[in-house]
């Protein structure tokens, strides 16, 4: 018979439709069936073809830095540049994928946890529906075995004397006995509501730990990322080996729950394609067959397997009023000490007539079949997309961060190359930027005579006479040629960094200002001095 009111997604049959092979390479069949071991091997093999796409991702990570560290370490003026202008475009990329990763994961996050909440509400909605029938059935059995026994008993012995009160109470007898047995006949929903209840309890507890993991790892992932470019804009080494430390652990984790996402969806997908077979199977040892079929499907075709047994429940209950109406008008002028029990046994049969009414309610099929399709619809349709999501989350962050591996090498090389032409500069050089910085954050150091002290005044270049350089042998000429190749026009720098072969370091604005406003003569004199 085909289904009416379930389908199931598409997704689904796209996830049923991948290769089902276990450990042996062999292949089984798609069907589900979790304790089968061939079926787990399935999914075991489905984890295991991502970890090695993990260990390719690591290998090809390796050979990258291998290369990068085998590589010459002098580079030309405009290939930095090009270095710094890949190492900043790949922090971007890097940075807005995350971004977009850390978004899909939040929604698939979302998705996923709504899936499983629809069905934990759905299975305890039928664990309290099957709670309600095993309470009912135990109650009015409960009240015709002892209530009902307790007054026919005490009315047998007033109506001794008139046999045929009597043959009335044991036909009432012979009723409430057979009421007895038609609820006998029911199914005992006491294992099967333990089973939901223990299902239910289960998938909300793993289904927690599951949802806070996952929002864990999010956050790790936008902090990490957040740090790393904090890293590259502050040009800190330590923070970058940190960040790149954290980013290995990061990308394990994002194939690892690829794997897990990847066997879940592919297991959940079986399941839904053909669900009805799967909770036929585990509840035929429960449950008669022709009754779970009667709420899976739930169609106006199928009969209520229930309906004969309520119908002789309900015709003894009416035929047991009618006696019961009889003897208060016939027995009672008799036997006035009849009436306290006839009246007993009268409010029996109208709790268990209150009962029939609440079992038929409870007993028919829209109220379990609602229930089964909700929990459906939560683990497939919303549950099986946000796992899916969560898959896109772990691809796009496995991108990101071996983007982001393969970014930070490259710009540790070139903050230790920057920092090394720092070293080769002369640490007497006015110029220098160190020593500019360091004069600038602590003013208690010596005053150092730098080009700007020698023209602070316009009428005391005479008298100022900075130490004398080193000798050498380089002749002027060379040095102002020097300096016209890297400023445009000459400079005068300290006698050390003439001939050997570096250009001097660049001048801040304010040090050109002041060099741009000096006049010929007073550069001639301090040429002379600097001769001298």
């Amino acid at each position: 018979m085909s289904r009416v009111d379930y389908t199931a997604p598409w997704w689904t049959y796209w996830l049923h439709n991948f290769p089902h092979i276990n450990l042996r390479f062999q292949p089984i069949d798609n069907s589900f069936q979790p304790e089968e071991e061939n079926y787990q091997q399935s999914l075991i093999f489905l984890a295991c073809v991502v970890a090695a796409g993990l260990g390719v991702n690591l290998l090809c990570l390796a050979i990258y830095l291998s290369c990068l560290c085998c590589c010459r370490k002098d580079e030309e003026e405009e290939s930095k540049k090009s270095n710094s202008c890949c190492v900043t475009w790949s922090a971007v990329a890097a940075g807005l994928i995350t971004c977009i990763a850390v978004g899909v994961g939040f929604y698939g996050n979302s998705e996923t946890n709504d899936g499983v909440y629809q069905l934990t509400y759905s299975l305890y909605n039928a664990n309290h529906t099957l709670g309600g029938v095993d309470s009912l059935v135990t109650g009015t059995m409960g009240s015709m075995r002892s209530g009902l026994h307790q007054h026919l008993a005490r009315l047998d012995e007033i109506f001794a004397t008139r046999g045929d009160f009597v043959q009335t109470l044991q036909f009432m007898q012979q009723m409430a006995d057979n009421v007895i047995k038609q609820l006998l006949g029911l199914p005992d929903w006491e294992e099967a509501k333990v089973d939901l209840a223990s299902i239910a309890d289960q998938t909300a507890n793993v289904e927690y730990y599951r949802w806070l993991t996952y929002l864990l790892l999010l956050i790790l992932d936008l902090v990490i990322c957040l740090l790393a470019c904090l890293g590259l804009a502050k040009q800190s080494r330590w923070l970058l080996t940190t960040m790149m430390v954290f980013g290995v652990l990061t990308l394990v984790l994002s194939w690892t729950s690829l794997g897990a996402d990847l066997a879940t969806a592919v297991g959940t997908s079986d399941f839904c394609v053909s669900p009805d077979k799967f909770i036929m199977s585990q509840t035929k040892s429960i449950i008669p067959a022709d009754i779970v079929h009667y709420y899976l499907y739930c169609n106006q075709t199928l009969s209520n397997p229930f309906q004969q047994p309520l119908t002789i429940f309900q015709r003894s209950l009416t035929t047991m009023q009618i006696q019961i109406q009889s003897l208060l008008q016939f027995a009672v002028p008799l036997f006035p000490s009849a009436e306290r029990d006839l009246l007993g046994i009268q409010n029996v049969l109208n709790s268990s007539e209150a009962s029939l009414h609440q079992l038929t309610a409870l007993l028919d099929c829209r109220g379990l079949n609602k229930d089964y399709l909700d929990a459906m619809v939560g683990v497939c349709h919303d549950g099986v997309e946000g796992v899916l999501y969560l898959c896109l989350f772990s691809v796009l962050a496995a991108c990101a961060f071996t983007v982001m591996l393969c970014a930070i090498p490259r710009a540790w090389r070139q903050i230790a190359s920057r920092e090394q032409d720092y070293d080769d500069i002369d640490e007497e050089d006015p110029f220098n930027p160190r020593v500019r910085r360091a004069l600038s954050q602590n003013p208690a150091l010596p005053n150092m005579h730098t080009f700007c002290s020698y023209t602070s005044s316009m009428g005391s270049q005479s008298s100022l006479h900075p130490p004398a350089p080193a000798v050498s042998t380089a002749p002027m000429s060379e040095y102002m040629n020097q300096a016209a190749l890297f400023g445009g026009n000459p400079r005068y720098e300290n006698a050390p960094l003439i001939g050997r072969g570096s250009p001097p370091p660049s001048y801040s604005p304010s040090m050109r200002a002041t060099y741009l406003s000096m006049t010929e003569e007073q550069i001639r004199h301090f040429g002379n001095d600097f001769q001298a």
